[in-house]
């Protein structure tokens, strides 16, 4: 079950996809807050070649550390907007893709991570759970 603060970071990444969702551009919106607790969230890039296309989680990440120089994430989630046309139900959680798991546990190796859970909620989980003996640069502690 997850905590009112949680339950705010979802609202929060709901809330982004929302107001940019644009069909074959930006479906997945997500947010994160910091140890600080300030909230930072984005939408993911499309783009016409699909390997450049930039993930919802990698640009919050990015704006907290150009707006305010803080990527200690306390907590993260991501979330999917279906075409509204033919979907009504809220943006629903998603996982991480591999990529942002590993870019999630190199700025904050102890952060959680809000999943799809089954009573259609959320349930968080440390990102060392969901990357165990991820690769680690030498001289770099892995996720713990």
């Amino acid at each position: 079950m997850l905590d009112p603060a949680d339950r705010d970071l979802v609202a929060a990444a709901r809330d982004a996809i929302r107001t940019r969702y644009r069909s074959g551009w930006h479906v997945v919106g997500a947010a994160l807050r910091t140890r600080r607790g300030r909230v930072f969230t984005g939408v993911h890039l499309e783009a016409s070649v699909g390997r450049i296309a930039v993930c919802a989680e990698a640009i919050a990440l990015g704006r907290a550390a150009t707006e305010a120089g803080d990527t200690d994430i306390a907590a993260i989630v991501a979330v999917y907007h279906a075409d509204p046309g033919t979907h009504s139900a809220a943006p629903a959680i998603v996982a991480p893709c591999g990529m942002c798991r590993e870019m999630i546990a190199d700025y904050a190796p102890t952060a959680r991570v809000i999943l799809p859970g089954a009573d259609g909620q959320g349930v968080a989980a440390a990102i060392g759970d969901l990357l165990p003996m991820r690769f680690a640069r030498p001289g770099t502690a892995p996720a713990v």
